[in-house]
């Protein structure tokens, strides 16, 4: 498998972590959406990363949908997501809160960053829906006493929450706010091997 993406996009952090824990082989192509636009459209027309290449030749896309196949190629007891419901649908919301999150982050940081002046609209909308998610996912963190969200290991909703808080405070520092529980958390994961080897400082783009 070849994963296409730079590790300072959370989206393809996340699924490079994944796939380390799991201990499935890949090449990683850090290719930029940037830089490497053209070649990128040629194997997903969206422009966007990540994008797994499987051994067959099918380029899978969104991260959402590349952890899913990895989960189906581990045993069940194996996977980084809970089996059983309601733990199951309440991770695949933080994961979901997650990278919404993240998308918000990527397109206020655009939107600043690539416009001489930036839209007032979009951009305190943007603001305001960063701000009100950060809210729920602290809200939820500081209610459990697990080390980890869904108890004692870590699963993707873990590695989501963590992979887009460290790119929202390299990309847009001003907008983390005090938010104590999802920051002890993140450091935690942070300080881990499998993370700290899964990294890339944020590379704005030129």
């Amino acid at each position: 498998m070849i994963l296409i993406g730079q590790y300072d996009s959370p989206f393809t952090r996340r699924v490079g972590i994944a796939l380390t824990l799991y201990g499935l082989p890949f090449e990683h192509r850090p290719w930029s959406v940037f830089g490497d636009a053209a070649a990128l459209m040629r194997i997903n027309p969206l422009g966007r990363v990540p994008v797994l290449l499987l051994a067959e030749g099918e380029a899978l896309i969104d991260s959402h949908i590349i952890l899913d196949h990895l989960d189906s190629l581990m045993p069940a007891a194996e996977r980084l997501v809970p089996l059983r419901e309601p733990a199951r649908r309440r991770a695949l919301k933080v994961a979901a809160l997650a990278t919404g999150l993240g998308d918000r982050v990527v397109s206020l940081f655009y939107e600043r960053r690539l416009h001489a002046a930036a839209a007032l609209a979009l951009t305190t909308r943007l603001e305001g829906q960063i701000a009100a998610t950060l809210a729920e996912l602290e809200r939820r963190r500081a209610a459990v006493a697990a080390p980890y969200w869904h108890g004692p290991s870590f699963g993707h909703a873990d590695i989501a929450v963590a992979c887009v808080l460290r790119h929202l405070r390299e990309a847009l520092p001003d907008l983390m706010g005090d938010h104590p529980a999802l920051a002890a958390h993140c450091a935690g994961l942070e300080a881990l091997p499998v993370f700290q080897a899964i990294s890339q400082a944020f590379v704005p783009p030129s």
